[in-house]
């Protein structure tokens, strides 16, 4: 059985003469043999596990992703993130680090998403106001409600 586990930038892993692989989805932890049914599961943030013909056991810690197995030959992982190693202990070290730049990336692009909100929901109230001719600025939408200026403000 053949096992490649993709990222959207790089393959991570692509592994033939693959014996058995365990991972885990919402239901619990699952093994996969050669001949397997067709499959498709959504895995969480968790540690796949396989071994080769020659029993050597190697793991990847994927971020989310989508499991599939196709015609019992042919197992692939698209994750969010991965990260492969032989050893667990040194994965385990590697994934944190990489799940933390993730994390921190993530929160960065939250708050320039919001300031983009923001910036657009301030054009458009001031867009409203000059066709409205008001000379009273509506509330403003990132300020909270204090002093009696709140309807329709967001906290």
């Amino acid at each position: 059985m053949r096992l490649i586990v993709t990222t959207p930038t790089s393959v991570v892993a692509t592994v033939e003469d693959v014996a058995h692989i365990r991972a885990e989805d919402a239901s619990g932890a699952f093994g996969i043999l050669p001949g397997h049914a067709d499959f498709v599961t959504v895995l969480p943030t968790s540690v796949v596990t396989w071994r080769d013909k020659a029993g050597a056991e190697s793991f990847v810690v994927v971020r989310g992703g989508v499991l599939t197995v196709s015609d019992g030959t042919l197992t692939e992982i698209a994750a969010r993130g991965a990260t492969s190693d032989h050893d667990l202990a040194t994965l385990g070290e590697e994934a944190l680090k990489q799940l933390e730049q993730s994390e921190e990336t993530e929160d960065e692009s939250w708050t320039a998403d919001t300031r983009l909100h923001l910036a657009a929901m301030r054009q458009i109230e001031r867009m409203l106001l000059a066709q409205r001719g008001v000379d009273t600025p509506l509330p403003r939408l990132d300020q909270g409600t204090r002093g009696g200026h709140g309807q329709g403000a967001v906290e």
